[in-house]
């Protein structure tokens, strides 16, 4: 199970937590909708927060087809509650909350981010809604009644929460995982380069080494050779024959 701030990851939270978790939020919600400061800093910091606000919608406490200025005056009223200035006995939690409040608030700003978070929640109530199908179809097949706990909406849109959920925490941890990836490939992109640059390095030194020390090359060659020449030209007056005197004949 996640703790509050920890990553999520598709084993973190249970059925049974994701049934408190609801129950309790939904019941607070009906009971108040607005919520105490207190009692919105630990909804929102709550063990296994990390994975239900995930859904930004759940977060500020807002219908998926609220307007803009729903959304705007909505973010307004709960970034007060949390606030740090506002809560002085317990900034550290505030803070957090308010970060979590206020990253919500953003994503929903961006046209694209939303349309990704009104599509997860669609996927999860199509989700439910094919279970509840091939649950009546089975039941027909079986000659049983057709009811099933999920025609009651209160049920139904428990298992949509649900499923919605975990559909988030699914593109969340897909999410970390491209991103993990994407940063070893930079990272090895990065040694590769500069191995490449390295190694060029080394060759120019090399190539700028050898130019300047050509000279001293063949300056050095040419006396080897001089020298050789002349030991040859020694040598070869040393083993000359002497001349052989012709003998005179009485």
């Amino acid at each position: 199970m996640a703790a509050a701030g920890g990553e999520p990851s598709s084993h973190s939270v249970s059925d049974d937590l994701f049934q408190s978790f609801y129950t309790e939020v939904k019941q607070i919600e009906k009971r108040d909708s607005v919520l105490t400061s207190k009692q919105q800093i630990e909804r929102l910091l709550r063990p296994g927060s990390s994975y239900f606000n995930l859904n930004p919608f759940e977060v500020l406490q807002i219908d998926p087809d609220a307007t803009d200025d729903e959304l705007k005056k909505r973010f307004r009223a709960l970034s007060i509650l949390v606030h740090p200035d506002k809560n002085q006995d317990d900034q550290e939690r505030a803070q957090k909350a308010f970060e979590a409040v206020d990253k919500a608030y953003k994503l929903l700003l961006e046209p694209e981010q939303k349309k990704r978070a009104l599509d997860v929640i669609q996927a999860g109530k199509e989700y439910i809604e094919h279970m509840v199908k091939e649950k009546k179809k089975q039941l027909k097949k079986e000659g049983k009644s057709l009811d099933v706990e999920e025609d009651d909406q209160e049920v139904f849109k428990q298992a949509v929460y649900k499923q919605t959920m975990k559909l988030f925490a699914e593109l969340a941890i897909k999410r970390k995982e491209r991103e993990a990836k994407e940063m070893h490939e930079r990272k090895r992109a990065r040694e590769e380069e500069i191995e490449a640059a390295d190694k060029a390095k080394r060759e120019r030194e090399w190539q700028k080494n050898f130019e300047e020390t050509r000279d001293g090359r063949v300056d050095s060659w040419r006396s080897f050779q001089a020298k050789g020449k002349t030991k040859e030209k020694k040598n070869r007056s040393f083993l000359k024959p002497p001349k052989v005197k012709m003998e005179q004949r009485e």
